[in-house]
């Protein structure tokens, strides 16, 4: 499989926009939806492949596994979480080496204190010092073999700490030469208004959360604040568990005999887009020049 690189993805979109694939048949989904790239984040994976919460309670082993089989399935670029580097600066190079044996293009090392963290960026507890995050950073760097890797730096400092630490936390990882940084935890327009301002031009990342108390942005109007990729870290994931809690629900119901469940009236429509999904026609072609034989 040949897959582009992050710089490819941002040359052909401004903001590169990225939903994060939490499985297989997500990132199938997204490549097929048109966008140029994706991301992995841990607290949809987690949820999706463990019904874990993303409060560390996993390793490098068991997100590698996780981000193998989603890299599997799709041949466009991604950018996948790295939390903390799963331990000290060695844990961080056999990282590297690990990510970019199965694809990875890219990931951000974060510096929230691994024994109080929060799966929420803004509601982060604490971070840890700046000389162990700029450690990681350096061995990061120092460990990719392929020069199209993207390192970023994750500051989750705005939540403990504020603003002004984090921008500074940001400018440093910048001077350090990793590709990219992203505040996390942003709470306001006016937030993301100062910080795009004051890295304009750099890769600049920005999340956008759904149901909670930060600003809703576009993409249109992030990019012209200076952000040069924009991911949704739960806009898929949400939707895909209202749609199972939402349907169970109906079918219990049914189960019940409280309610009738009603067939789907897009029912063959979204079975056409599942096949399609997971190449049903490329396995029955296999099977068909099997029998030619």
């Amino acid at each position: 499989m040949t897959r582009l690189s992050i710089r490819d993805a941002l040359a052909r979109e401004n903001p590169l926009v990225t939903p994060l694939a939490h499985d297989a048949l997500s990132a199938r989904m997204i490549e097929q939806a048109g966008f140029h790239a994706f991301a992995i984040g841990g607290s949809a994976l987690l949820a999706a492949r463990h019904a874990y919460p993303d409060i560390g309670l996993i390793g490098l082993t068991d997100m590698v596994s996780g981000i193998r089989d989603i890299a599997d399935a799709s041949s466009i670029p991604f950018i996948a979480d790295a939390d903390d580097g799963y331990g000290d600066v060695k844990s961080v190079a056999r990282l590297v080496t690990a990510y970019e044996a199965i694809g990875v293009g890219g990931f951000l090392v974060e510096d929230q204190d691994r024994d109080r963290k929060q799966q929420r960026a803004d509601k982060a507890a604490a971070v840890v010092d700046e000389a162990v995050i700029e450690a990681k950073l350096r061995a990061a760097m120092r460990a990719r073999t392929n020069p199209e890797t993207f390192v970023i730096g994750r500051t989750d400092a705005y939540g403990p700490l504020g603003l002004d630490a984090a921008m500074r936390r940001a400018e440093r990882f910048f001077k350090l030469g990793v590709d990219g940084v992203f505040i996390a935890g942003l709470r306001t327009e006016a937030d993301y208004r100062r910080v795009g301002a004051a890295f304009k031009g750099s890769y600049l990342s920005a999340a956008m959360f759904e149901g909670g108390d930060t600003p809703w942005l576009s993409p249109a109007e992030l990019g012209a604040m200076g952000f040069t990729q924009v991911s949704f870290p739960a806009s898929l994931i949400f939707r895909v568990v209202a749609a199972m809690r939402d349907g169970l629900a109906e079918l219990r119901g049914h189960a019940d005999g409280t309610r009738p469940l009603k067939a789907l009236q897009q029912g063959p429509a979204i079975r056409d887009t599942l096949d399609k999904a997971v190449d049903l026609a490329r396995w029955r072609a296999v099977e068909t020049a099997q029998d030619q034989d």
